[in-house]
């Protein structure tokens, strides 16, 4: 995982978590500032007001964030302001005058790309045409968002927004733990209950379903940890960490799936026997062990994906790796027993092929070099995408590391 020193800023939104407190003290200081530069490079403006409203904007929780909305955000006030002005020389502020204008600049606003800042273009035309020294009034205008803009910029240059890695991290493990609590209370119903009541079944499954709403979450902290590692200067190796979490959600979110299957099919068997166990009790008993390995192998894989120390990342491949080993060991003892039952009672049969099918997705998986095989695919389908869009740049790197050396790709190591 990334290395990252330890920042003042990033103390406080440490202990607050939050990204909404990182915000908003971060943008109401760069706020104030930009005012305060303002004031001092434009005196005869009584109230620069655009300067604070475009820090507050640019600034954001993330340095990447923070420099791609300021580029729109200066792009979007000075194509309205060029709009105002050609109509400004033209006509004057009329009904009809206004409404050219504002649907021009809406226009000018997509043509120039600035996403959502295309509502700004209108409003700095409008604010420039409804003067009478348009301008100077242009003039300030630009320049009062160029104040906002620098200072916005500065203040994530200088004090560099917080890395969001962990919060995303404890998202993961907290989703992993979930699914293990999951299937532990899975096995505890197959061996403990005996009888399994349909009710009971179907409302596991519920609980399995409400694991996509936890993935819909998780994958929002995702994304903005995987923005805060973008031109971040307190980080090292960006690419690959966010590639890291990225492929390490992905695989979660593929077990949480066949999590919910088999839980489908569980409640399935719950119904043809309503009269019997669900499971003879040997193999009940082994079930239960099955699954007790499986749940300890999701979260030794959610450890392994966001631990930031190569120690713990060592001892959590070796736990996910013994317990990816037992269970495997313990599927294939089910199997047999399965079989025997199959061909005593053979009711239901496709049942406990699926039941198996759907186990082994599970820790096929979590396998170790299934998850480096993932990374080595992500990395190289990565660098082709940055060669075939930055060719020349590409070409330059290839020329430093020498005509005969390989492509350098970094470790796929946590």
């Amino acid at each position: 995982m990334p290395e990252v020193t330890t920042a003042p800023v990033f103390k406080l939104v440490r202990r607050t978590r939050e990204p909404v407190a990182a915000q908003t003290l971060r943008s109401t200081v760069a706020a104030v500032i930009s005012y305060v530069v303002a004031l001092m490079v434009l005196p005869a403006q009584p109230a620069p007001l655009t300067a604070p409203l475009t820090a507050l904007l640019v600034v954001q929780v993330t340095l990447y964030a923070t420099l791609t909305t300021g580029i729109r955000r200066v792009n979007s006030v000075i194509a309205g302001v060029v709009v105002a002005i050609g109509f400004s020389s033209l006509v004057g502020l009329t009904w009809w005058s206004l409404g050219l204008t504002i649907f021009a600049a809406l226009i000018v606003g997509h043509l120039v790309r600035v996403s959502e800042f295309v509502p700004e273009v209108a409003i700095s035309a409008m604010l420039v045409l409804g003067v009478t020294q348009v301008g100077s009034a242009a003039w300030h205008r630009i320049l009062e968002t160029l104040i906002g803009a620098g200072v916005g910029l500065l203040f994530n240059l200088l004090l560099a927004p917080p890395v969001w890695v962990q919060p995303a991290g404890a998202s993961i493990e907290g989703m992993a733990k979930d699914m293990g609590r999951i299937l532990r209370a899975m096995g505890d119903d197959i061996a403990g209950l005996g009888h399994v009541p349909v009710a009971h079944a179907a409302a596991r499954l519920h609980e399995a379903r409400r694991l996509d709403h936890a993935i819909v979450e998780v994958d929002a902290s995702l994304r903005q940890a995987e923005e805060s590692l973008r031109l971040n200067p307190r980080v090292r190796d960006g690419l690959l960490a966010r590639i890291v979490l990225r492929t390490g959600l992905d695989t979660l979110e593929i077990c949480a799936v066949v999590l919910r299957v088999l839980s489908r099919t569980l409640t399935d068997l719950a119904k043809h026997r309503t009269d019997e166990t669900l499971f003879p009790a040997d193999v009940a008993v082994l079930l239960r062990e099955l699954v007790g390995h499986m749940a300890h192998a999701v979260e030794s894989f959610a450890r392994l994906i966001t631990t930031q120390v190569s120690a713990n990342a060592e001892e959590a491949e070796e736990q996910l790796t013994r317990a990816l080993a037992e269970g495997r060991a313990v599927r294939d003892r089910v199997a047999d027993l399965l079989l025997e039952d199959v061909q005593e009672h053979p009711r239901q049969w496709q049942l406990h092929g699926a039941l198996l099918s759907e186990v082994d997705r599970i820790l096929d998986e979590l396998d170790v070099d299934k998850r480096t095989e993932r990374l080595t695919q992500e990395l190289d389908r990565h660098a082709a995408e940055v060669n075939e869009r930055y060719p020349r740049l590409a070409a330059l790197a290839a020329r430093l590391r020498g005509s005969g050396s390989e492509p350098s790709r970094p470790s796929v190591e946590t």
